[in-house]
């Protein structure tokens, strides 16, 4: 049995240097190329056992020498990607490196980062980046950081250590132990940090180095390979100039041969091709212009990244899985479909979500339960008008929604928005689109709240001032608190043995006539009915009268503390008159 190269995946913050770490790791062998020419590469990128052992010489002592060939990198940095990316229905990547700026600490996307390897239960460790903008920092490129660090000025290490403690501060208040990878004695308790400034490559040996000495100590029994028919996940459907529709594919088991018939995941039923052509790229130090830059190979083994020409791959979807079939293609057609089918909960009182690949509509729907949110429908791809027609027919209002993650409108749909009455929330950031989703129907409740107290009176409770009476009747005009609830003019006055005493013509805060005054307000209320020392006194605690059909609403709506006293309050008032009253 031979040892394949484990899969490495990069996630991070936005603009904490996802790219450029994979950019540095490409380009340390091809420094005499362009950077444009090496961000077109496939979506992966091999590191070879002898690229790694040339970089990480200076650390690697006694000529010690590894089993695991080398390292692939999924070059589709950031964690969308990572969840669309699958294996047997778990995380494509063996490994991650998780990147995290030096001077912002951890953010949005790292936390939700972190969220997603854990619940893919994925070993990854930390590359502390941007160290060469620490005050004082003298950085030397390429040089391992753990040679570096005894070169640099007190100061200079005190600030890159504060930094440092801080985000190992923040990881433990999230459950995670880490560490510099220097001090660490047990890797499987403790997260390795790896200081690291992709811009000139200083720390990249001390990180290759830990990438594959953990593959080797920890998973050299998980990358053990059999030969076989190949197993793989597409990593993007696209059209090649010159080359026409291709695939581009992460072999992560088995073998796969040139005429090899293959299994594809779509939308519907699995898809079955033929393989034309298996163009591979070149090693680390012998990448090429994108004219030459593959070679033409007859096979491919795991753990590869290539790019494939088949007879047709309508309908092929990223993130779906690949399988060779050997024979009858029954087996390989059942495990597609197997792998491909989504296990999303749906109800028929939901959302509609939508995603780039079905590794991440699943990532969506996982945040989508955890937070409470119902889905109706799900699919993967673009937004389309039919979309649009089916989510504003819906009926309730909060479910007349597309959550959107990875993927945008039509340009049709996105003409015709305006037209429907229904939102779309659209995100690359699972948290984010749930963030905004619950904040924006919070936001409507509030707002059918408002409506709803304006159709009929709504609980509250007053209590007339001393030393506040401006007119003692036709009508009595009284300076008042309101204690709780929601006071407007119309409303009749009740006092505590359930007595209607008069009815609020209007109320007054200063010189301004207002329509509402909301618990502890104090102003001037002129009522129509009552003379005060007879029918109200100053001190006199007075409730809003309430409709009866309506008490069965307002005990639905999402009263706060006071309301739902007051209106509890109002009942037993109401009670004393009519004990039956409100049941």
């Amino acid at each position: 049995m031979a040892t394949r190269q484990p899969i490495v995946s990069v996630l991070g913050h936005v603009d904490h240097g996802k790219t450029s770490l994979l950019d540095r790791i490409r380009g340390t062998s091809v420094t005499r190329r362009e950077a444009g020419l090496i961000t077109q590469h496939i979506g992966a990128t091999e590191v070879p056992i002898e690229h790694i052992y040339k970089v990480c010489q200076p650390l690697i002592r006694n000529g010690r020498k590894f089993n695991v060939p080398g390292l692939l990198f999924i070059d589709t940095p950031g964690h969308q990607s990572f969840t669309s990316l699958r294996a047997r229905g778990g995380s494509l990547a063996d490994l991650a490196v998780l990147v995290i700026d030096a001077n912002e600490g951890l953010m949005p996307q790292t936390i939700e980062s972190i969220q997603i390897l854990k619940r893919f239960k994925t070993p990854f460790i930390i590359a502390m980046n941007k160290i060469d903008l620490v005050e004082g920092w003298k950085t030397k490129p390429g040089a391992p950081f753990v040679l570096n660090y005894n070169a640099q000025s007190e100061a200079a290490r005190g600030k890159l250590d504060e930094r440092m403690y801080q985000i190992i501060g923040d990881l433990y208040e999230r459950g995670y132990s880490a560490d510099r990878y220097d001090h660490i004695e047990d890797f499987t308790k403790t997260i390795a940090i790896v200081p690291i400034s992709a811009r000139n490559g200083e720390g990249l040996p001390d990180l290759l180095l830990i990438l594959i000495g953990l593959a080797q100590r920890f998973l050299e029994e998980q990358l053990r390979t059999e030969e076989g028919p190949a197993q793989g996940t597409v990593l993007e459907v696209k059209e090649e100039k010159g080359l026409g529709p291709t695939l581009d594919v992460i072999i992560f088991a088995g073998t796969l041969h040139r005429g090899d018939t293959i299994v594809l995941g779509t939308r519907g039923q699995p898809l079955t091709t033929r393989v034309k052509a298996i163009l591979r790229p070149k090693p680390l130090d012998e990448i090429r212009d994108p004219k030459d830059r593959f070679d033409s190979v007859t096979e491919a083994s795991a753990a590869v990244g290539v790019k494939l020409m088949c007879q047709n791959i309508e309908g092929a979807i990223a993130g779906g899985p690949l399988r060779a079939a050997v024979g009858d293609v029954t087996e390989a057609m059942e495990a597609v479909a197997d792998e491909a089918r989504v296990n999303i909960e749906t109800v028929d009182e939901g959302i509609y979500i939508k995603a780039d690949a079905v590794g991440s509509l699943e990532a969506l729907a996982y945040e989508c339960k955890e937070a409470g949110i119902p889905i109706r429908k799900y699919d993967t791809g673009m937004i389309s008008r039919k979309d649009l027609i089916d989510t504003a027919a819906y009926g309730e209002t909060y479910h007349r929604v597309i959550l959107a993650f990875g993927v945008d409108l039509l340009p049709e749909a996105k003409d015709e928005l305006p037209n429907y009455s229904m939102k779309v929330f659209s995100s690359d950031v699972v948290y984010r689109l749930i963030e905004d989703y619950t904040t924006w129907v919070k936001e409507e409740k509030r707002k059918l709240d408002i409506e709803k107290r304006s159709e009929f009176p709504f609980p509250g409770k007053i209590k007339l001032l001393p030393n506040c009476v401006f007119r003692a009747s036709k009508p009595a005009i009284v300076g008042i608190r309101v204690l709780a609830g929601r006071v407007r003019p119309g409303q009749v006055l009740l006092n505590t043995n359930g007595i209607e005493v008069g009815r609020i013509r209007s109320i007054r805060s200063g010189e301004e006539v207002i329509k509402e005054a909301i618990p502890g307000d104090e102003v001037a209320v002129a009522i129509e009915g009552p003379t005060v020392g007879r029918q109200i006194n100053v001190e006199d605690i007075l409730y809003i009268d309430l409709i009866e059909t309506s008490v069965k609403e307002i005990q639905e709506m999402d009263l706060n503390v006071d309301d739902r006293m007051v209106l509890e309050e109002t009942l037993e008032v109401k009670r004393k008159q009519d004990k039956f009253w409100g049941m």
